[in-house]
């Protein structure tokens, strides 16, 4: 039996039966299927319009026109099909109330008891650049009417806004013999907060029509601003924020539009999402301005490396523990990883990678064997996913990117009761940005073209790093990269101090480590770079002796400066302009010879005197790349 509530007028009932269904969509996806089980399985009586009764008809399904129905004709080309009493009256009455009923019973309006409808496709139209009256043709009237008046008599109705809710709406009349009320609620709160959602997209590019023919201004202060509305659908929880006691937590979507990944396995968290977002829009972005395979390791919502796909040297194969013919025959996509991994294997323990290739059986064995937590890429081979799915056991976060995903021009960031919006970092670093204004002694004609490959691998990693920030590269890959830092010169240094261990770990002493059997990959990882730090503690020492064969002789101060002075070609990159010389000065000292900033200083020309003394190539590109 259906539980009955009480009402203020009429009953609110909980198991609604469907006996007649109101279907209008742009969408038809899915459409004639939910019909089909509607009609054929439990009798529904369809009302349609226009392409919707044609798509029934045509899959042999009867429907009524709504206009035979109504007995009054679509009119004014479409704009007037389902305003009309006897929709709206038989969507808003009361069930079991004496007054509408008698009311119905005058005016021949039967009881609709479901509105399936998605909205006219307003913001693809205005995507598509459309002109302004093909727009204006494209905002929905009846549409969000229906949905209006449906969802507002929920007690009764059921309004179905879009292709995602026909699995649950046919398994809640399989089970129950019609709609519950919990389910009417929650589809109700989503068609409103779609017509919300839908109207403040009108609103906001009407204003901006407005603003671009001079006929006000969307910033004026005197009320006329459009309110922007966006509207949110919870996808899944998660664990927690970035803190075990920040909860609840979650992931959300805009209305109407995808995630950008798919989740294939594991449950990823806050920061791992951060990751991936900043991790596959810098590979995303390698690949395009490169051509080259493209690779990153993120930690902490910045790159501790990336690369691209650039052969290795026997001597780097040494040092990332490689065989020249193994690495040889790797694969674009693994020798990316293997690369960006290597910029700073200490700081990469525990990374989240991102591809942007698919991701093939190489560079799955190259992810097993590290300790990293999850891997975004545009897609998997059977054999790699398998690798991968059951690396820590089962928990590893494997996400696919979304190909045709584009995100909003505008970007949202709530803090702190503050709501702050900017376009999109949107700019596309290419090799003109390295070119255009070479300011120092021998202008273009000294930039190699590998040398303007780092300045794009470097400007485009800085451009996902969170500032202050610099970054190093070399043959493809970043050596360096200084996060955070509040004085450009100590970016400098802390990603100089990671560019001269990088260079370090290919001193013949290092490389002639003999650890001792069953020492773990990471531990000799890191005991290469405290060999090379040499700030031991005296209880420290004794552990790391305890790792070696033989207690290595130490790596003096004299053997590392002679060494470093061999180090060149390397490339540094800022994300805002150098204030001062000091940066340069402290650069050189790490082989630095090419250099790329935005520029925009009082101090520019004592900076570009600064590179000449040292004979570093210098490039303007005029593009500030914070990122915060």
């Amino acid at each position: 039996m259906a539980h009955i509530l009480s009402a203020v007028s009429g009953s609110e009932t909980d198991i609604v039966p469907i006996t007649r269904a109101l279907i209008s969509v742009s969408d038809k996806t899915g459409i004639v299927d939910l019909c089909t089980f509607l009609h054929t399985t439990k009798n529904v009586e369809l009302l349609s319009t226009g392409g919707t009764a044609k798509a029934l008809r045509d899959a042999g399904l009867p429907c009524i026109d709504v206009s035979e129905y109504t007995g009054s004709p679509e009119c004014l080309d479409g704009r007037v099909k389902t305003l009309h009493p006897k929709v709206h009256g038989g969507l808003l009455a009361v069930r079991g109330n004496a007054k509408h009923e008698q009311d119905m019973l005058e005016n021949k309006i039967g009881k609709i008891d479901m509105t399936i409808l998605n909205l006219y496709p307003f913001a693809a139209t205005v995507a598509s650049g459309a002109e302004f009256g093909q727009c204006i043709e494209n905002i929905d009237i009846g549409g969000p009417s229906m949905l209006r008046s449906t969802a507002k008599n929920h007690a009764f109705t059921t309004i179905v806004t879009g292709p995602d809710q026909y699995d649950e709406i046919k398994a809640c009349i399989e089970d129950h013999g019609g709609t519950t009320l919990a389910l009417r609620k929650k589809f109700a709160a989503r068609a409103f907060a779609l017509s919300a959602s839908y109207d403040s997209a009108i609103a906001t590019w009407f204003a901006k029509q407005l603003e671009e023919g001079g006929e006000s201004s969307s910033s004026s202060s005197n009320g006329s601003s459009p309110v922007v509305t966006r509207v949110y659908k919870p996808e899944f929880p998660l664990k927690y924020g970035c803190n075990p006691h920040q909860k609840p937590a979650g992931i959300s979507s805009l209305l109407g539009a995808d995630l950008p990944f798919t989740v294939l396995n594991g449950t990823p968290g806050y920061i791992n999402l951060l990751d991936a977002a900043n991790a596959w829009l810098l590979v995303k972005e390698l690949r395009e301005a490169t051509g080259l395979a493209a690779a990153s390791s993120f930690k902490h919502v910045s790159p501790a490396g990336a690369a691209v796909a650039v052969p290795l040297t026997d001597v780097e194969c040494a040092a990332y523990e490689i065989t020249p013919d193994a690495a040889a025959n790797l694969t674009p996509t693994a020798l990316a990883y293997l690369r960006a991994r290597n910029a700073d294997p200490m700081c990469s323990f525990g990374d989240y990678a991102a591809v942007s290739d698919v991701v093939d059986e190489d560079t799955a064995l190259i992810l097993k064997k590290e300790v990293s937590d999850g891997i975004v890429a545009p897609g998997y081979t059977p054999q790699a996913l398998d690798i991968l799915k059951s690396k820590k056991g089962g928990k590893f976060i494997v996400l696919e990117a979304k190909a045709n995903f584009v995100p909003d021009a505008v970007e949202y960031r709530e803090v702190y009761g503050m709501t702050f919006s900017q376009r999109r970092n949107d700019v596309v670093i290419t090799k003109e940005h390295m070119t255009k204004n070479v300011v120092t002694k021998g202008g273009v004609s000294a930039l190699t073209e590998d040398a303007i490959r780092d300045m794009i691998v470097a400007s485009i990693c800085v451009k996902y790093t969170q500032s202050n920030s610099v970054g190093f590269a070399k043959d493809g890959m970043m050596v360096g990269v200084g996060a955070g830092q509040q004085s450009r010169v100590d970016c400098v240094k802390l990603a100089g101090r990671k560019v001269s261990t990088w260079y370090l770990r290919q001193h013949p002493k290092v490389l002639g480590l003999q650890f001792k059997a069953g020492v773990k990959r990471q531990d000799r990882v890191n005991a290469r770079v405290r060999y090379i730090e040499g700030d031991f503690t005296d209880e420290e020492r004794v552990r790391w002796e305890a790792q070696f064969e033989t207690v290595p002789e130490p790596l003096t101060d004299v053997e590392k400066n002679e060494f470093m002075k061999k180090a060149t070609g390397v490339t540094i990159s800022s994300d805002a302009f150098f204030p001062f010389r000091d940066s340069i000065d402290h650069a050189s000292k790490v082989g630095v010879s090419f250099v790329a900033q935005p520029g925009g200083s009082v101090q520019d020309a004592q900076v570009t005197e600064c590179c000449d003394a040292y004979g570093m190539v210098m490039s303007l590109t005029d593009v500030r790349l914070f990122h915060h």
